[in-house]
């Protein structure tokens, strides 16, 4: 298939279809006589771990050592556990982030009232300074 029906298939762009080649995550494929990008089974398999992957918010580093354990199958899980007990930790590192910056809002919001002037914004003056 051409990399506009493998798109739509897998609900993904074409700029990210053609990132992730350039990335060399995802096989550069063959072309036709039009030198279009033809897609096969293959392609729409691996795009789908990838966009899975993505969808974990897994970063580009941790799809490539993913994809380089998929492809030995032999070996025992120690390494992919590796990579997601990391993940994990960043992923309890950004809601930490994410509640100090909640707490950080609430409590600009709670400076300011629907009924001051944006003059009198305490937001905007705490902002500016």
């Amino acid at each position: 298939m051409k990399i506009g029906q493998l798109s739509k298939k897998m609900n993904c762009s074409i700029q990210s279809i053609r990132f992730y080649e350039k990335e060399g995550l995802l096989k550069s494929t063959v072309r036709s006589e039009g030198n279009f990008r033809l897609y096969d089974e293959d392609a729409e398999k691996e795009l789908s771990f990838i966009l899975r992957c993505r969808s974990l918010d897994i970063s580009l580093a941790e799809i490539r050592k993913l994809k380089e354990l998929k492809y030995r199958p032999n070996e025992n899980c120690q390494d992919i556990n590796a990579v997601f007990d990391k993940h994990i930790m960043q992923v309890d590192i950004k809601m930490k982030e994410l509640r100090e910056l909640k707490k950080e809002l609430k409590s600009l919001r709670g400076q300011c009232s629907d009924k001051n002037t944006v003059k009198k914004c305490r937001i905007i003056q705490e902002l500016s300074k």
